[in-house]
């Protein structure tokens, strides 16, 4: 080979170089600029939580509205009843932090193939909307929420194939494309019951209860007392022969202690909601100072009787101690320590009513569960008596008969008594050969 051929594959290998720079070159600048945001940048950018005061989210004909006032966070399609301020922090952190994985280059008339398409028939193919806005108005951001992407998984796994991995998010301020986030974004919802505050009525320390009957609020049914925290309901009026049933009264030491709510009734619609044929009061005090007066009933349903779920209504008012009553023979030291404790509890009371008070006015939807051990009228406090005796069971002597009548007489013991079993006769020839066995049995015996 000489020098001239040498040159000229040197000439040819730099083209090459060059040539194939220049193709990834081309397919970089290709792939950069085929979405505005790229893999590891935030979905938005500048986005700050704190400048959004109006929460808008959407998906065909449901909606709701998240709105910042001066007392915070409230749901407005619930009469602003108090938000949960905390699902809503995490949802704007997230949007502030979530980056993107994948940029899809697509125009916007592509955006029902990523579960975007606002005139779909099923709701899920619609995409979830969500408009963000400052308290001027003015919009923030607007994005809308498609398909989730699904790993491929692997084939040979029992298990089947891959789950959820990211969502398709679409950033309307930016037409480049569709975007891919890791975020599943599962909170994100139109039902208003799921935006609620979760904190309701916690009642203890109850000292009474009296429940009215069905359809007449004024008309107590039945009403227990207790002279301690400790001890057990006694009712009222109760006959010396009625027996308290504990399996009923029990959970009622308990009551409204765990109690959530499921949705808050708007006004508008409370009124007519209820089945007022079987409404009902409940004056609950406590030990502490607390009167709870609550109302509640079935709401109107065609329903299962037993599945539908009911309406409650609280209003609260209390009677706080101002000062601790000493006990006798208290050292200084005990004082002390019983007044700071006093002073810390009778704080924490003022705050459970104040948070008590919130719930007046509302008309909440709780479940049947939640009311259940308030159902019961006065004969579902009291044991079944025992079954009347039929004659199939044996009455014990001198035992009481049901209703507090006459003890019973004893029963007449039962004997078993065989009758005599009648002999026949032996034949004659059977006698004649009996009575020679028997002479010979004799004769043997006398020698």
């Amino acid at each position: 080979m000489n020098k001239r051929q040498v040159i000229v594959l040197w000439i040819i290998a730099v083209a090459l170089v060059a040539a194939l720079a220049i193709v990834n070159s081309s397919k970089s600048n290709t792939y950069q600029s085929a979405t505005e945001r790229q893999r590891g940048d935030t979905l938005l950018a500048d986005f700050k939580p704190a400048e959004v005061a109006d929460i808008a989210i959407s998906q065909g004909d449901e909606s709701v509205t998240l709105t910042q006032k001066e007392g915070g966070w409230v749901v407005t399609s619930r009469d602003d009843y108090p938000a949960n301020v905390s699902d809503i922090n995490t949802l704007l952190r997230t949007i502030e932090e979530v980056k993107v994985t994948q940029g899809v280059e697509a125009d916007a008339e592509f955006a029902p193939r990523f579960g975007m398409d606002p005139e779909a028939s099923d709701a899920e193919e619609r995409g979830i909307d969500l408009v963000l806005s400052n308290d001027a108005g003015t919009e923030l951001a607007h994005l809308t929420f498609g398909k989730n992407t699904e790993s491929a998984g692997d084939p040979m796994s029992p298990f089947g194939g891959g789950g959820a991995t990211g969502r398709f998010v679409r950033n309307h301020a930016d037409a480049s494309g569709m975007y891919v986030t890791s975020e599943l974004f599962p909170t994100l919802s139109t039902d208003a019951s799921t935006w609620l505050d979760e904190e309701f009525l916690t009642v203890e320390k109850i000292r009474s209860i009296a429940v009215s009957k069905p359809g007449q609020e004024s008309d107590i049914e039945w009403k227990l007392t207790r002279d301690d925290e400790e001890g057990d309901f006694a009712l009222e009026g109760k006959k010396e022969e009625e027996e308290l049933d504990s399996t009923a009264i029990n959970p009622l030491k308990n009551l409204f202690s765990y109690a959530r709510f499921e949705d808050v009734v708007p006004a508008a619609d409370a009124e007519e909601a209820w089945n007022k044929e079987q409404r009902q009061q409940a004056i609950i005090e406590t030990f502490e100072g607390f009167t709870y007066n609550v109302t509640f009933g079935p709401e109107k349903s065609e329903g299962d009787a037993e599945a539908q779920d009911y309406l409650m209504r609280v209003a609260v008012t209390a009677e706080l101690p101002e000062k601790r009553k000493p006990a006798e023979d208290e050292t200084e030291e005990q004082a002390k320590e019983a007044d700071e404790a006093f002073a810390s509890r009778k704080k924490e009371l003022e705050e459970k009513l104040e948070v008590a008070r919130q719930l007046e006015g509302r008309t909440f939807r709780v479940t049947k569960f939640t009311v259940d051990a308030l159902l019961k009228n006065r004969t579902g406090l009291i044991k079944s008596a025992a079954p009347a005796n039929t004659g199939t069971t044996p009455a014990i002597p001198g035992a009481t008969a049901p209703g507090g009548a006459a003890p019973m007489p004893p029963r007449r013991p039962t004997q078993a008594v065989t009758p005599p079993i009648a002999i026949p006769p032996l034949p004659e020839e059977d006698e004649a050969a009996s009575g020679d066995s028997g002479t010979d049995k004799a004769e043997g015996g006398d020698e």
